[in-house]
């Protein structure tokens, strides 16, 4: 991975990282996107082969990339909506806020998230034939995998997605210090995720359906199965007890032991982080924190699910806000009817629709005004 990177530590490089940081690009997918042509283009330069070579292979592999980036932003924002970190844009900056670099209990979620996504998506797309370099996955096409089912179909090339995502995604991380372990650890527990909720589908073959035989393969869950068992892992992430003294020193070797042998009990597909999280119910500029005031939540019967039900609770009451509520009128059609031939024609309908939202309290507003009024002379 790192020999990968240094293949593209050019002035070119370093200044698309600096530029992209800078102008705060919506940077998972962009950054990842435009990084790796320029890896791939400094490899192509040199003679080393990409699987493909061409214009037209780098372009094909970075547009999974990027979509397979996107994928892990939305499922990210999915996962964390009635949180009080919702996963913001300020967060997807790769874990670097205003040049500070830093490995929360939230970035190391979006870290793997993110890997998740590029290998799902190249996963994908080579089982669809969408690249002429790779297709299913036929290694153990006709061997007897259990008792009445043999090996067949077209299961999903999972060593191929493994294999391009880590090289894309972990060449982001040129460092040896303990945040770029934890980085390079959490991205790979994101794709050990995509491999631990693959299922196995099958096939029945047979005289009149009586499935003496079936044909299984292994195929992609849901991404969405993907998102709920990181997020499982996310409640349980582990801190990482690493001595900061000795990492400090950069690239030495007593860096690399150290963060070795803090990794020592901690199982790959575990999630890790260094830093405690800051308080997500203020205001926080430089640390990105948007805080949860004026953030909108639910409230509902039991039919809706726990986690949206309690969002009230937690993002309001819990942060000293009060929760308001608002009336707005909203127009749709409704009542529609088909009519022969061949229009359609609605009714415009209006419905009186409920949010919520937390406020500050009455009392802390009044306060925070009265100190903003200027003292008259």
């Amino acid at each position: 991975m790192l020999c990968l990177f240094q293949h593209a530590s050019t002035w070119y490089v370093h200044f698309f990282l600096f530029f992209f940081w800078r102008i705060n690009f919506y940077s998972l997918t962009f950054l990842i996107l435009f990084l790796n042509l320029l890896i791939l283009f400094s490899l192509h330069r040199t003679g080393n082969n990409f699987l493909m070579t061409g214009p037209k292979a780098f372009l094909t592999y970075a547009s999974s990339v990027q979509m397979g980036a996107q994928s892990g932003i939305k499922e990210c924002k999915h996962q964390f909506a009635w949180e009080k970190w919702n996963c913001p844009e300020s967060t997807l900056q790769l874990s670097t806020l205003n040049g500070l670099r830093i490995a929360t209990k939230e970035t190391s979620f979006v870290h793997a998230i993110s890997a998740a996504g590029v290998m799902y998506t190249l996963t994908k797309n080579c089982s669809m034939g969408d690249f002429d370099s790779c297709g299913c996955d036929d290694t153990r096409i006709g061997q007897t995998g259990g008792r009445g089912w043999i090996w067949g179909g077209c299961s999903d090339n999972i060593a191929f997605g493994e294999k391009i995502s880590r090289q894309f995604v972990d060449a982001l991380e040129d460092g040896q210090d303990s945040r770029a372990a934890v980085n390079l650890h959490n991205n790979e527990a994101g794709r050990l995720a995509v491999k631990a909720t693959m299922r196995r589908v099958c096939k029945c073959h047979g005289v009149s359906g009586s499935c003496s035989i079936q044909t299984c393969w292994m195929q992609l869950a849901e991404f969405r199965e993907v998102g709920n068992y990181l997020r499982m892992k996310h409640r349980n992430a582990r801190k990482l007890e690493v001595d900061k003294k000795p990492v400090r020193a950069g690239n030495s070797a007593g860096s690399r032991t150290t963060i070795a042998h803090a990794f020592r009990s901690i199982a790959k597909t575990e999630l890790v982080y260094l830093e405690d999280s800051p308080n997500y119910c203020m205001k926080n500029q430089s640390l990105g924190v948007q805080g949860t005031e004026g953030r909108e939540c639910l409230k509902g019967d039991r039919t809706m699910p726990q986690w949206k039900r309690r969002s009230c609770r937690r993002l309001c009451h819990e942060c000293g806000l009060r929760v308001v509520e608002r009336r707005t009128e909203v127009v749709s059609s409704c009542n529609c009817k088909f009519h022969w031939c061949c229009t359609v024609k609605c009714e415009r309908c209006t419905q009186i629709v409920t949010k919520y939202y937390c406020s500050r309290k009455d009392g802390a507003r009044k306060q925070q005004n009265k100190t903003k009024r200027k003292p008259r002379h």
